[in-house]
């Protein structure tokens, strides 16, 4: 017997709409979708074409994909963090579907030529304690307790550590929508 998948839930629409403090008549005007068909929606009464998707993401600065993750996923996702070490830094890891979060902890003196091979990402270095310097061809940055650097992690890059240092890094996956 083939399992049933959960149905998708677009309830969460109301949600977006309500953020962004606009009436369902503000929606249909830009959208183009009617007001009966977006309170259906609204209360999962209703089954939705391609055309809607798109139409409803442009309104809220998503993709027609991002709607539909949405209505796939409205739950939270627990992960369980894992632990390995790259060169002289010791990393705690959480990866989810377009993020990856580190957690790094490293020795004065410590250094980090060759950054683990990264994708299309953004990089986020935030420093929580001691001193680092993250150096790129043309330019050197030296942060401090309290200090970020967002940087295309396609650059070559190299991590040294100052003082003992305790790190956070995201991975930020690029994304093309429109």
């Amino acid at each position: 017997m083939a399992e049933s998948l959960p149905p998708l839930d677009f309830s969460f629409v109301r949600d977006l709409r309500k953020r962004a403090e606009m009436t369902l008549e503000e929606v249909s005007k830009r959208s183009g979708i009617s007001i009966g068909v977006l309170s259906k929606l609204e209360r999962n009464q209703n089954l939705v074409e391609l055309e809607t998707l798109y139409r409803l993401g442009r309104v809220f600065g998503l993709s027609a994909s991002d709607v539909l993750g949405l209505a796939e996923n409205c739950s939270a996702h627990a992960k369980q963090a894992e632990r390995y070490r790259s060169g002289p830094f010791d990393f705690t890891k959480i990866a989810f579907q377009g993020i990856e979060c580190y957690q790094a902890f490293a020795k004065a003196g410590d250094s980090l030529m060759r950054p683990e091979a990264h994708g299309d990402d953004f990089e986020i270095c935030w420093v929580q304690s001691g001193r680092i310097r993250i150096s790129f061809t043309r330019e050197q940055h030296e942060l401090s307790e309290g200090e970020a650097l967002k940087f295309d992690a396609a650059l070559h890059h190299t991590y040294e550590i100052l003082e003992d240092a305790e790190l956070f890094i995201v991975h930020l996956t690029k994304t093309h929508r429109f």
